[in-house]
């Protein structure tokens, strides 16, 4: 089965230029709020986004990144009647090892886009296959309840067996990394092995659970609580009420950018965040990709996942996976990496180091 199969359609981007010029139009409109006093500690501050807002009226190149994004064979195709779009590369040595890379939030497929040519090529090269998360940008949204990442997980092993791959990899990061975890455990026939850049696992109450931890696990612990204690309102926002904020991100370029804002540190460039928020306003898709993104999932606890993972972590990460309790609940885990470098975008900002590590360690997972 090959992607030239009906149900798998070709994708082309191609955004109306009227598209653009109401982007262009509303940006030069935006009305900026006063500052509050604490600055950083209140929030995205007004310099940062006046700055960022000047940069997408008079500096930013959309279609520069619409024919990069173009350069790489697209598809789409109808799974659980929802259409998926993806990027397929094919690796140009016969014999690649299939790998599906899943985006978080707030981003998009673009997060990947320097870590093609770092994993097609080389002496251990991948046929990648890099999907939009239903709701995220060219992806269409659910027009239903029920799309969790375990919904999503069985969509990308439909994905995986109708490009005919029978054993393949998972990598994802932010919610991508819940994702294919959960692919892990929905799919352990097929799936070989999950690669992932954080794992969302918390103390689980137990007081005695904290005695034994490492220096470093309780201060990965301490900045992960802080995370979520400071900036993790729009956690539960989204969880709860995902549409009561869409009406606003979705009437304002200016203020879906500030919203994006949380999770992009100083670390990662304009154009990218650009491009990602972009996508999002283009496509109308701010209100599903935060109900999809943070759906809560129902029913019990899922089992510990049951094929081998690997954990690639980064010291400026605003959320740092604590290794006990990344082991309870996958003991699975064969690998774990900490780098000095790099923090929650990986992909974008240290994509040498992270391809490493992701072709390090299914390097023993491959087909002999």
């Amino acid at each position: 089965m090959t992607t030239a199969e009906p149900s798998i359609r070709p994708y082309r981007i191609d955004v109306p230029q009227p598209l653009l010029d109401d982007l262009s139009d509303r940006a030069d409109r935006a009305r900026f709020v006063p500052e509050l006093p604490g600055g950083e500690a209140r929030g995205v501050t007004v310099e940062r986004l006046r700055s960022l807002v000047a940069r997408w009226r008079t500096g930013y190149d959309w279609r520069s990144w619409e024919a990069r994004l173009d350069a790489h064979p697209q598809f789409v195709t109808t799974i659980d009647g929802l259409d998926v779009h993806f990027l397929h590369v094919r690796s140009p040595a016969p014999g690649a090892f299939p790998l599906l890379l899943t985006h978080g939030w707030p981003m998009t497929v673009v997060e990947y886009l320097d870590l093609v040519p770092r994993l097609v090529d080389g002496p251990a090269p991948f046929d990648l296959v890099i999907p939009s998360i239903p709701g995220f940008g060219f992806s269409a949204a659910p027009a239903e309840p029920g799309w969790d990442r375990r919904r999503v997980a069985r969509a990308w092993a439909e994905l995986m067996r109708r490009l005919g791959y029978r054993r393949y990899g998972a990598h994802g990061n932010d919610v991508g990394a819940m994702i294919s975890l959960e692919l892990g455990r929905l799919d352990p026939d097929h799936v070989a092995g999950v690669h992932v850049t954080q794992v969302f696992s918390l103390p689980s109450g137990d007081p005695d659970e904290l005695d034994g931890l490492s220096v470093e696990e309780r201060d990965d612990l301490r900045t992960s609580q802080r995370f979520l204690r400071d900036q993790g309102a729009y956690l539960q926002l989204h969880a709860t009420q995902p549409q009561t904020l869409a009406h606003a991100l979705g009437d304002s370029p200016t203020g879906q950018l500030a919203w994006s804002l949380q999770l992009y540190g100083p670390e990662v460039d304009a154009d990218y965040i650009l491009t990602n928020a972009t996508i999002h306003w283009l496509t109308n898709t701010s209100g599903s990709a935060a109900d999809v993104a943070y759906a809560p999932l129902g029913g019990d606890a899922p089992p510990p996942t049951a094929v081998p993972v690997g954990v690639a972590t980064f010291r400026d990460d605003v959320f740092r996976s604590v290794q006990r309790f990344a082991r309870r609940d996958h003991p699975g885990i064969v690998t774990w990496n900490t780098y000095d470098r790099g923090g929650h975008h990986p992909a974008r900002t240290v994509p040498d180091v992270l391809g490493r590590d992701i072709r390090e360690f299914f390097e023993p997972l491959r087909p002999t």
